[in-house]
């Protein structure tokens, strides 16, 4: 073999080197894109639980759902609620009440969440002051709560089988970002369960009447 020839050879050889190599490289980029995609999807359900779940119904106007997961109990206020806000005389007594047992219920039933992102009464609360109550019932409440996004979770988790309002104090609520006073009502609500995991037992709700919405602004 003449010097051109192993020139040539080694030219050609060095060609299959590079595209072996490219292809190589391509087949690494693609399958890291194709396991950060599935990462990033998981991630992105995990803190957007809402995703996973079926067959929402909304209360069309209030921003009130109900979905697959949620308890006969809260499902049978949500149909009360429902009704009263598309009547034609709205009772706004009910109307706040229903949100303080809802607001309750979906709170406390913290075996049908998802993971500890899905907070349970985020729409009942004023607008202005969720992103602090998420904060806060992550940080707390739902702290420990196991993903369950596989439904193979075997945690045990408290399940809110009735609700009782035991008092009823009108009152008035200062928000002071909007510096402004709005018409509240404060309820006193016991809480059973349908097993004791040491959960709270009652709680002390504040909802208030703005633009004839019902939100929740305080829960001690």
């Amino acid at each position: 073999m003449n010097k051109k020839e192993k020139k040539q050879n080694k030219e050609m050889s060095d060609t299959k080197r590079v595209v072996l190599f490219t292809i190589v490289i391509v087949l690494v980029v693609s399958i890291i894109g194709v396991l950060s995609y599935f990462i990033l999807r998981e991630k992105q359900e995990a803190n957007n639980p809402e995703s996973l779940k079926k067959n929402a119904t909304e209360i069309a106007g209030y921003s009130i759902t109900l979905d697959d997961l949620d308890t006969d109990l809260y499902r049978e206020e949500f149909k009360k609620l429902k009704k009263n806000l598309e009547s034609k005389e709205i009772n706004y007594d009910e109307y706040s009440e229903s949100v303080a047992k809802m607001f309750v219920i979906d709170l406390y039933t913290i075996k049908n969440k998802i993971n500890k992102y899905d907070i349970g009464g985020v729409e009942f609360v004023l607008p202005e002051g969720r992103d602090n109550y998420v904060t806060n019932v992550t940080d707390t409440i739902y702290k420990y709560v196991e993903d369950n996004s596989n439904s193979k979770r075997s945690q045990q988790l408290p399940v809110v089988s009735s609700v009782e309002v035991t008092e009823v104090k009108p009152s008035e609520f200062k928000i002071d970002s909007l510096d402004k006073k709005y018409e509240s009502r404060i309820y006193n609500i016991n809480i059973s369960y349908s097993a004791d995991y040491g959960y709270d037992k009652t709680a002390e709700v504040t909802v208030i009447n703005k633009d004839n919405f019902m939100y929740v602004v305080e829960k001690n």
